[in-house]
């Protein structure tokens, strides 16, 4: 399934993005562009906007009920009846929505803090922006929060099992 989330929900965006959903985010689109687009690339539309959420063309949006990104999350899993599978997740930039490529330690050694560099042995990079992406918090907190998941897909307190490779979106190449 896929999204176009408008210029109210880019929290939303990222969230969704780091359950490895395709969501397009362009805060400074005009809403006939975004419907239009939306249509033509059969996205479901993400908003807050009452006015672009009830236009007749937009009939395949969701309007967002609460300013709260978790509960936007269960929102959208629930009202359209997402599954949220950790272990299939396909992770995705929390900035660009591009596919997150695996790449070698060594290529990010000077592009990482030391300590991530020698705590981690996985990391991910997004071929459009250039950010690193290593094993980190950001997911797992959408996946508790707001899937009410781990790893396993099914509720859990425990931390091992969560995802071992996930989007830090606290840092990036610049």
């Amino acid at each position: 399934m896929r999204f176009f989330a408008d210029c109210n929900v880019g929290k939303l965006a990222r969230w969704l993005r780091m359950l490895g959903f395709d969501v397009l985010y362009s805060p400074d689109i005009e809403d006939d562009v975004l419907v239009c687009q939306a249509i033509r690339e059969n996205r479901i539309i993400l908003t807050r906007d009452t006015e672009i959420a009830f236009r007749k063309a937009a009939q395949r949006s969701l309007f967002i009920l609460s300013d709260e990104t978790p509960e936007q999350v269960r929102q959208v899993i629930t009202e359209l009846g997402l599954k949220v599978d950790p272990s299939r997740l396909t992770p995705r930039c929390a900035l660009c929505n591009e596919v997150l490529e695996e790449v070698p330690k060594e290529a990010v050694k000077d592009r990482v803090p030391p300590y991530t560099y020698s705590t981690h042995e996985r990391f991910r990079m997004c071929g459009v922006c250039g950010r690193i992406y290593w094993h980190g918090s950001h997911v797992e907190r959408v996946l508790r929060e707001a899937a009410g998941v781990d790893s396993s897909g099914a509720s859990n307190e425990d931390d091992s099992s969560l995802p071992r490779l996930e989007g830090k979106e606290d840092f990036s190449e610049s």
